[in-house]
This record gives C-alpha cells, structure tokens and sequence, in this order.
C-alpha cells in the first residue's frame, strides 16, 4: 500500500477506483515551498533563436519547473497508516505532496533517457559489441530512479503520453491499457527506421513491513532492424526501505537475462542486493555468453554510476589477486566514474567507495549528471525535468488523453497544491462513474492504440502496438479528463 516510494510500478492498491476517499490529500496542510535559485530556474523552457519546431510542438527544452517541489518534512507516513488499521489496502489514499508531478506514462519514457546506447548497438558490426550496449541500456534504463522516491501519479485508464525528439531520433507513445491490475504499454520507434523498443509493465506487489517490493512482471523488446535483431529481457526486483521511520533508500536486486533471440547470444546481469553491511550496494556484475555457452566478456559496476566490460581472463585475475589483498585501483571522477553521494540513515550501511576498475576495462556507460538544482525538483534528471513541457500549440496536436493535460499533475508542477488535490480526486471520481456506467450498461473497456497478443520471440502475453497513433486521428478518444 505504500506505492508512493516506487517509480516503477509501485502503485497498484493506490489511489484506486474503490477508493472511499476517507484521507483526502486535500484535508492536509500543505508545506512552504523550497527556496530555488532563480539563477538556476528557467521557468518558461524558452530560448532566442530560431528553431525548426518539432512533430510534438517543443522548440527547445527546459531546464527548471515552472515551480520547486514541496518539502515532506512536515508529513508522516505512519501518521496516515495508523488510522488506516483495518482497513483494505486499496482504500488509502496518500496525500499529494508525496507524488511528484509526473504520470507513471512519463517514467516509462525515461527508459528513452539514454537512447544513445540503442544508436551504438545499431551502428556496431560486431554482435558481442552490439549486445554489450544493449546491456548497458537495460541498466541504464533502472538509473534515473536513484534517489527518486516521489510517487508518480497512476495513470487513468485511457491515458496516453507520447513524446517525439527529433534531436534524439526516435518517438513514444504509451497508453494505460488496463487499471485492474494497473498494465502500462508502451511502444517507441527510430526516426531513422533502425529500431523497434517495446514492452509492457505490471508489477507485482510485496510489503514487507519496512520495505515495499515489487517483483517485474512485462516483457520489454528491443529490435535492431538494420541487423534483423531481438533482445528481449525484464527488469529486476526495485525494493524501498525505511518506509515508516528512517530515511527512504531504494536498491535494485535480482537477474537480468537479456536474450539475442536471433544469434543465441545471451546477456546474464547479476543486481546484487547490499546485504548485512551494504559492500554490494548498487552493484551489478554479469557476463555475455554466446550460444555455446562460451563466457565473451565480464561486465561490472554500478547501476546508479557507470558500467565496464572486460575480458573473463583478465577478471578473474584480477579477482584471484583481490582475494589475496593485492592492491585494487578505485576509479576517481576524473576516470570516468561520478562518484556516489551517500547520505542515508544509519539503519542503512554506509558505501562511501566506487566501482573498483580493473586495468584494460572499456566504460560502456555512466550516469548523466543532474541539473544543480535537481534535489528541489524532486530529483529528476534534465530528460525527466521536459517530459511535462507544455508549449503554446501543443494542445492542437496532442491526443485529448496525453498525460500534459491532466489538470492535477499540472497545477501541481506550477506549485498549485491545494488544486492539484482536488483534481486529483474529480478525476478519480470521474474514474469510477465512468466504471460504474459501463458496468451498468454491460460494456468493455476498449484500449485505442494498444492490443492483447502474444510476444513473437518469447511466446508469452504481451500488449502490443496496433498502429496509427501518429495519424493523429482522435476523434473516438475517451473523455477521461
């Protein structure tokens, strides 16, 4: 119940269509704002010069929201769960000051953050080089959620986000195909006609008393056209601790097997948890093997700061002399390697160190550096801060459904707490009519854009594009808000 500390996928129970509405979020007081520098802040997102205008109407992207986040401090989760006791899960309704001003639609397109690793795959010759930077893109894909415990907001059933960059060379759509059990599917395409990435999510919820877990459930594709290519992988477990006392801190744990369905090639990524005194922390470890099961390289490092490949010998020298405590060159950030900043509560461990290089390793990723003021807008990265960007124009062009349009995440992102609030509860309520009626009336819910089939490289139930979205024709568009 929890769901607001997971960006991906921890919502299901939350802000339900059963909802009773006992704890409106618009009962509570709502904090002081944070101080933001105004020589950080670009409120408008605009520039001078002239710029050829994108298929989605942006010129250039912002750099700041239109207003900083709010500060929780003033909120206490145990505070609202303890006059809870006893009831379903899925009546509780958090306040909306622990939300952060983007649908779950929006943090699915962050897995577009760094696409540039899908351009490297497409431009290799070499399959071992192009699997090692698909690789790098599913760990990539996980690294935007470091120290993003905000909650996204749930997507109605309906919405839509879709997100062209013609700088990036690719575009997204995605549409909430199902709100029980809550199933996002999301489809995105090259400009250039050289990939294909698509996937649905649907994850499966754990509480723990002190941590919420959600095990991946969903398939997520890759195909490299120009090479006739599809890998297919899933996410690994994302878990939230601390969630009633203490400082919030994530970890990502679990196998990754990444699948080159056309030359057998197979990627196994290792997400160690921290365990008892946290030396683990953030850490993956894995290799690439080919079809005869034959190790190709080692790939190491950490999801929330960089990842290198070496050759199996090399590791495991390097490894046979780490054992025997010879000496261990630690990367600093003029190597490559931003290092981690570690601040969390005491009941979590302390890692102050980083990825421990071992000589001759080629760097296939690192993180992207935050904006300076990220921490006053809820963490997000530069990618993540434009993905609401609503220019004067773009409402012409959108679907009516598009996540931009929500009126509660957008008073809540230009600081309007008290009407966010109440938005959010029109829009649920609307929700449920809307349900009712169709039950009333013995109608199914139809999805617009995306179809129940099966996945044609793993065999199994996937929800899959069925084309037409960038026609633009919207006419039989739900009204949802």
């Amino acid at each position: 119940f929890l769901s607001k500390l997971l960006p991906y996928g921890f919502y299901i129970g939350f802000d339900s269509d059963n909802s009773s509405g006992d704890f409106s979020e618009a009962n509570h007081k709502v904090p002081e704002m944070l101080d933001l520098d105004p020589h950080q802040s670009n409120r408008t997102g605009k520039h001078n010069g002239e710029t050829e205008i994108q298929e989605n109407g942006i010129k250039r992207h912002r750099t700041s929201l239109p207003a900083p986040m709010f500060s929780r401090s003033d909120f206490s989760v145990w505070s609202i769960l303890k006059k809870c006791i006893g009831l379903e899960l899925s009546k509780i309704t958090m306040p909306i000051v622990f939300n952060e001003p983007l649908s779950f639609l929006q943090r699915i397109t962050e897995y577009m953050e760094h696409i540039y690793l899908i351009n490297k795959a497409c431009s290799h010759a070499d399959p071992l080089e192009r699997m090692q930077a698909v690789a790098a893109f599913a760990v990539s894909a996980v690294a935007s959620q470091w120290e993003r415990t905000g909650k996204p907001f749930n997507p109605l059933l309906g919405e839509t986000y879709e997100l062209t960059r013609e700088d990036l060379g690719f575009r997204f759509i995605s549409e909430q195909v199902s709100h029980h059990p809550p199933i996002s599917a999301f489809y995105s395409e090259g400009l250039n006609k050289d990939f294909i990435f698509h996937g649905s999510i649907y994850p499966k919820l754990k509480f723990w008393g002190k941590s919420i877990e959600a095990e991946p459930r969903g398939t997520i594709t890759l195909e490299l056209l120009k090479h006739n290519e599809a890998y297919t992988w899933t996410n690994p477990t994302c878990c939230v601790h601390n969630v009633i006392i203490g400082k919030l801190w994530l970890e990502q744990y679990g196998t990754v097997e990444i699948v080159n369905h056309s030359t057998g090639d197979k990627c196994v990524l290792n997400f160690k948890p921290c365990g008892l005194f946290g030396k683990e922390l953030h850490r993956v470890e894995g290799y690439i093997q080919d079809k005869n099961r034959k190790k190709l390289c080692v790939i190491y490092g950490k999801w929330t700061e960089c990842l290198w490949c070496t050759d199996p010998t090399t590791y495991e020298t390097y490894k046979k002399n780490e054992r025997r405590g010879g000496e261990q060159k630690k990367l600093k950030p003029s190597e490559d390697v931003i290092k981690s900043e570690n601040d969390e509560a005491d009941d979590m461990p302390e890692v102050q160190e980083t990825v421990q290089f071992i000589p001759g390793s080629k760097l296939l990723w690192r993180i992207n550096c935050r904006p300076p003021n990220s921490s006053q807008m809820y963490n997000f990265t530069s990618f993540a801060v434009s993905l609401n960007e609503l220019e004067k124009g773009m409402e012409a062009i959108l679907a009516p459904t598009d996540c931009r349009l929500r009126p509660d995440i957008r008073n809540m992102e230009n600081g309007n707490m008290d009407v966010a609030s109440k938005e959010k509860e029109r829009l649920e309520e609307k929700q449920r009519a809307a349900r009712k009626e169709r039950a009333k009336d013995e109608v199914e819910w139809h999805t617009r854009w995306f179809h129940q089939g099966t996945n044609p490289y793993t065999g199994t139930s996937d929800w899959l594009y069925s084309g037409g979205y960038f026609d633009r024709n919207f006419s039989d568009c739900p009204d949802i808000y």
